[in-house]
């Protein structure tokens, strides 16, 4: 990771997004809404189908990031905003872009889109372990 640098672009992630995916998400997170995973209920609330909760779309953030960063890396800091529900039968596509280099903290820019818009946009900071960083 040494020759990072503003500008670089993270490699796309595509994340299918099963029902399977996002009841277990919220199952796994201890999010026990009943619009993450019955969707008569969901849509009796106003939606079109069961959603994926904010702790899942967490975990797919920091997932994409260190999976570009690696396994030594470290999250320091992310920072989220959602936008467009993630549906079953959808597929979320996840992008990055190195924003800035601050000595061991890179900052990344994340945004997870599908086709209704952006489902997340994010900024995480990760600190790159001590032979790799810029």
């Amino acid at each position: 990771m040494s020759d990072v640098r503003v500008g670089d672009e993270l490699p796309t992630l595509e994340v299918p997004l099963t029902r399977t995916l996002i009841v277990a998400g919220a199952i796994a997170s201890r999010d026990f809404q009943i619009v993450h995973h019955d969707p008569y209920a969901a849509v009796a609330r106003g939606s079109q189908d069961i959603i994926m909760n904010i702790l899942t779309t967490n975990g797919f953030v920091g997932r994409f990031v260190t999976d570009w960063a690696g396994p030594a890396a470290r999250l320091r800091s992310v920072k989220l905003r959602l936008g467009a529900p993630n549906y079953p039968g959808d597929t979320m596509q996840m992008t990055g872009r190195v924003t800035a280099l601050d000595g061991a903290i890179t900052t990344v820019a994340v945004t997870g889109a599908n086709q209704y818009g952006n489902h997340v946009v994010a900024t995480v900071e990760v600190e790159l372990p001590e032979g790799d960083r810029p």
